[in-house]
């Protein structure tokens, strides 16, 4: 699939986008520095969401755990306080543009999608949570934008449903998501496997949206060979705020890219061919071992077990070839430590 003018999946670098969510804490300078911190550690993408709490939840939505230990506020009044002002999207579009690094959000309702529209991003996300709304889906991809769906909680049934939502409306380019819908989530709970799942199952290209803290599992997940990577960003962890606590601070954000690319780089071409082109002829045979003469031996004397060893450098006749060379005469003297090779026998 594409996003934008970016080819992401197969043997495509990694698309690592940095989760801005409501870490911006309504402060445009917060959230225009957060796509500085993005560009600055070699994020392809910066990620914001647009919402409102009262489109949201129903204002009759009961009290639940999870918030009680965020917040007393109920779940339309704490996102509406949280959320990203829409008239400052085409600044932080423009500003993105201007470091060169692409710009989206998650809609989650229609008029999101029509001013994200408006705002020619090259991708649109679907929340894990919006996997459900197909309307939502179907006007998503009516834009003909590329879509990247987040699959936190769903079933395999419900992923199909989205795709086929998608597809129905129009859209060429799908992108599904691993997510544990858990903030922050436990590294035990991220089961990277699913998206190998996910890819036998539809054949899309197949990454993560990584609520855990630290690192590790964005690796990976870039290890196992993901399309495309999403990880919450903060430009300080101990600010207020839900998403913070489990976001990535800038140089944390910086070691993160890097280790994903040196993890993509690393998988290779898989083919096992003996040296790699950045492996030296000379280290490579220096390295390996071969036939040696044990002790003095006089021309004419035919090798037997004992007169011959295996040691480095392998230089000489492979030890694999042992069986050929006993009973065959020395055609000159040989000295202990002699590298056997076959113009000697």
């Amino acid at each position: 699939m594409k996003i934008g003018a970016r080819a992401v999946g197969g043997d495509a670098p990694c698309y690592v986008i940095a989760e801005a969510g409501a870490n911006h804490n309504r402060d445009l300078q917060i959230a225009r520095s957060l796509i500085d911190m993005a560009a600055d550690a070699g994020a392809d993408a910066i990620k914001f969401q647009t919402y409102s709490g009262a489109r949201l939840y129903s204002r009759r939505t009961p009290r639940f755990s999870y918030l009680d230990e965020i917040t007393d506020k109920p779940p339309a009044e704490l996102l509406e306080d949280i959320s990203l002002p829409r008239s400052w999207q085409p600044t932080l579009s423009e500003h993105a543009r201007g470091r060169g690094i692409d710009f989206f959000s998650t809609p989650f309702d229609h008029e999101a999608v029509a001013e994200l529209d408006a705002l020619d991003v090259p991708a649109l996300k679907i929340a894990s949570f919006e996997i459900v709304d197909l309307q939502l889906i179907r006007a998503a991809a009516a834009t003909g934008r590329s879509l990247l769906i987040s699959t936190g909680m769903a079933t395999l049934g419900e992923i199909e449903d989205a795709i086929h939502a998608a597809q129905d409306a129009g859209a060429r380019d799908i992108g599904l998501m691993q997510c544990t819908s858990l903030y922050p989530a436990p590294a035990a709970a991220a089961n990277l496997r699913a998206m190998a799942t996910m890819h036998q199952a539809f054949a899309r290209p197949v990454g993560l949206s990584d609520h855990t803290t630290g690192a590790a599992v964005p690796i990976a997940a870039a290890a196992l060979g993901a399309a495309f990577i999403e990880k919450h960003v903060t430009l300080d962890r101990t600010m207020t705020g839900p998403d913070h606590p489990f976001a990535l601070e800038p140089g944390e954000l910086e070691a993160m890219v890097v280790g994903i690319r040196e993890a993509q780089s690393a998988l290779g071409h898989g083919r096992k061919e003996g040296p790699n082109p950045e492996e030296s002829e000379e280290m490579h045979r220096l390295g390996r071992r071969s036939l040696i003469v044990a002790r003095d031996l006089p021309a004419g004397t035919v090798l037997e077990e004992g007169m011959l060893t295996v040691k480095r450098p392998g230089f000489g006749i492979p030890p694999k070839y042992l069986e050929i060379v006993l009973g065959r005469p020395l055609r000159s003297d040989a000295q202990e430590d002699d590298i056997l090779t076959w113009d000697m026998v």
